[in-house]
C-alpha cells in the first residue's frame, strides 16, 4: 500500500473505485467513513463502482496508508 499525507486546513478530492459488493453502499455511507477518518465538509458524488469525494482535513498534518479503494487523491484549492 502507498501512503499519503494530509495537511491541516487543506481540501482534497479523491476518486474511489469500489468492488461489486462495495458498490451497493450509498454515498452517505462513504461520507460517514471519511468522517470517521477525520475529514469534515464532505461531499460524495457518483454511483456504482466509481465515486468522487471532496473533503476538508481540519486536524494536524497526518500520514497514513491509502485504502486500496482510493485510486487518486489530489489537493484542491479551498472554495
Amino acid at each position: 500500500m502507498s501512503t499519503f499525507t494530509v495537511r491541516r486546513g487543506r481540501r482534497y478530492q479523491a476518486t474511489i473505485s469500489l468492488g461489486l459488493l462495495e458498490s451497493l453502499a450509498g454515498n452517505d455511507m462513504i461520507a460517514d467513513r471519511l468522517r470517521a477518518a477525520g475529514f469534515t465538509d464532505i461531499s460524495v458524488n457518483g454511483s456504482g463502482t466509481v465515486r468522487h469525494a471532496e473533503a476538508l482535513w481540519p486536524k494536524d498534518d497526518a500520514t497514513a496508508e491509502m485504502p486500496a479503494q482510493v485510486s487518486a487523491v489530489t489537493e484542491i484549492e479551498a472554495a
